[in-house]
Formats: structure tokens, sequence, C-alpha cells
């Protein structure tokens, strides 16, 4: 832990010196980006942070962002439910939901032929390229599925406001959250500077326990009104007493992953009103019932409660 946490802070003093200080870092509110300011500002104090309030996060996740001071908070120009309904629901991961949407809306015959079988147009073939069958139900469903949602609503703001200030960017991203990441980190190891959009991932090499452990050993005040408590299983492995997920509360990536009782099904127990916008207005219930995933709570374990404070905008 000591040593990632020097090699974290070797990486964070190399960017800073490439581009004169002139940084910021990507702050959401939850316990990476936490752990990533802290270190950013442990070796320069002065660097400010910046937040995209999607109008998607826990209640309790922007008010503990705006105790932290330095902090820019901007908006994206789309709703989610503008975004849904122009482009598609999130669902079920980046990748995939990409491979559907180019099938159905590709003028290019290779690149559907790609999406469908893998085959390359010189006859190679490229089975990651490929959707797989599992998936295949969801290019005649009645409704669009897009991975255009995180662009729109925290890229692009996040790239507008980079560009009008003329800073570069520190994220917490990890490399074990997925296989685009660990590809992303073996090019660029933790400060891509070469890459379409230059950032330093002083994190990228560290673990979940990790941060944990980090928050942990400097007593790091963190959103516990969300996260909860740090437990430790008889394993010795950490863990937070609520929920280890802070995203975009309306966001169905993943969702089929989830155990029971998944979000959407506390979401009904703890905060109906919000869980009817869902349902009712942004039609999620539709793409659940579609895809066979529960949305209705069932006498399950339940979860600690999470208090929202919601307002349909």
């Amino acid at each position: 832990m000591e040593q990632k946490i020097i090699v974290s802070k070797q990486r964070i003093k190399q960017w800073l010196e490439a581009w004169e200080d002139q940084c910021v870092v990507s702050f959401s509110g939850g316990v990476d980006s936490t752990v990533l300011l802290d270190l950013v500002r442990s070796v320069n104090p002065d660097i400010k942070a910046v937040f995209v309030n999607t109008g998607l996060e826990y209640p309790q996740i922007v008010k503990f962002v705006k105790t932290i001071s330095n902090v820019d908070i901007i908006r994206p120009k789309m709703t989610y439910k503008q975004v849904i309904e122009k482009y598609g629901y999130p669902f079920p991961s980046k990748g995939i939901a990409t491979k559907i949407s180019e099938i159905k809306h590709t003028k290019s015959d290779s690149l559907k032929k790609l999406r469908l079988t893998g085959i390359r147009p010189n006859g190679e073939y490229s089975p990651l390229s490929k959707l797989s069958k599992k998936w295949e139900y969801l290019i005649e469903a009645p409704f669009e599925v897009s991975s255009r949602c995180c662009d729109i609503m925290k890229k692009q703001p996040l790239h507008k406001y980079q560009n009008e200030n003329g800073v570069k960017p520190f994220v917490g991203v990890m490399a074990e959250e997925s296989s685009n990441r660990v590809i992303s980190y073996v090019k660029h190891s933790c400060n891509a500077f070469n890459a379409t959009h230059p950032q330093s991932r002083p994190l990228m090499f560290w673990s979940k326990q990790d941060v944990i452990r980090y928050i942990q050993m400097n007593d790091l005040p963190y959103c516990s009104s969300v996260y909860g408590d740090i437990v430790e299983s008889d394993n010795g492995e950490l863990g937070f007493s609520k929920t280890d997920r802070t995203g975009c509360v309306f966001c169905m990536f993943g969702v089929n992953f989830d155990q029971e009782p998944n979000r959407f099904q506390i979401m009904q127990k703890e905060n109906p009103k919000m869980y009817r916008y869902c349902m009712e207005e942004l039609k999620i219930k539709q793409v659940l019932e579609y895809c066979g995933i529960p949305y209705e709570w069932r006498d399950v374990p339940k979860q600690d409660k999470i208090e929202f404070e919601f307002e349909e905008k």
C-alpha cells in the first residue's frame, strides 16, 4: 500500500510538471475520486476539482461534493430523459449497446458484418468484435439501446470545461474495472500523454481494496450516508455496509449482474416516487420486462435504507 501511494504521487508530480500545474481533478463524489482528490492535493493543495451534476446522482453525493472546497460544479446540456428518447437506454453494457446500435443504424455493410459475424473485410476472424448470441435478441427489441449517455452527460461537459479553462484532468479510474481499461493501461500507463484526450490515472494499478484501505488508513472523510461504514468480512476483505455503487441512479448498465434486491427493487421499496418516475415516465419498466430482469420488490434480504430527496425536473 505504501509503495502504491509513492508511485501514484510520482505520477501526479509528473503530470503537474508536464502541464505546469494547469490541471483539474475530475471529481464524482464517490470513494475512488475522493481518494484521488486527496492524493493530488497532498502534492498540490491548490488544485481545483470539477463535478458534473447530471441530475442522476444520489442527493447525498451532491451534498457531500458541496462540502469540499475549490470544486466547480457544471451540468450537461441534455437531461437523461432527452438522451434515452433520442439515442436509447444504457443497457446492458457500453460495449454491447454500441454493437447493437451499430448493427441497427450503421450505413457500413462491412461494420454490420463485423458486428454480426466477427469477420473483417480482409477475411480475418475477430471474435471480440462480434455481438454475442446472448444479446442478439436486443436487435429486434421495441426500444433502442445506446452507450451515448455517459459521453453526453459526463464526458462532453468535462471536455468543454477542460478546453475552456486550458486544464488537463486527473481521473480516478482503475484497470481492474474493465478489459478496455487494462488495454489502455498497457498502452499508456498512468499518464496518457498521447491519448486523444490526455489524462492522468494515478489509481490505474490500484484495486477497490486499496481505495478502502487508504480511506481507513488516513481516516479520510467520504460520503458515508450513501456508502455506510467500512466493514471487514471473515476473510479479511474490506467493504461498505450499505452499497459499493454510487453511479448514476437510473443507469441500467450492469443491472443484469445485480443480486436481488437489485437497484430498482430497492428503489421501489425505499423511494416509491423515484421508482414511479423511472418505470412510468422514463419507461424503464418495458426494458427490464423485455429482458427478464425483476423490477418489483420481492421477499429477499433487505439492504440498509438510503434516503432520497427526489424532484422531477
